[in-house]
């Protein structure tokens, strides 16, 4: 799946062009490597850093979405890694 698509699928960011943005300003890393392109394939498994506001948040993909469900069916499908204290 898209870096892009996965971002606003999991409810990081409202759209997929915000999603876009974070990305091509260079915010966005996937196992400590800097992510340039939206088109960027994302799996199991992988850790992503992303700088939301004030916070950077470090989530494990645990699945891949189908669709932008509720929060809590995009939450199942990620582990925040350092919980916000």
């Amino acid at each position: 799946m898209r870096i892009d698509r996965l971002l606003c699928t999991l409810r990081f960011v409202r759209t997929r062009s915000a999603a876009q943005k974070l990305v091509e300003q260079g915010l966005i890393r996937r196992n400590g490597e800097r992510v340039t392109r939206g088109s960027q394939d994302v799996r199991v498994g992988d850790i992503l850093t992303i700088p939301l506001g004030k916070f950077v948040r470090l989530v494990e993909i645990l699945a891949l979405p189908e669709r932008r469900g509720p929060p809590r069916e995009a939450q199942a499908c990620y582990r925040e890694l350092d919980p916000k204290q």
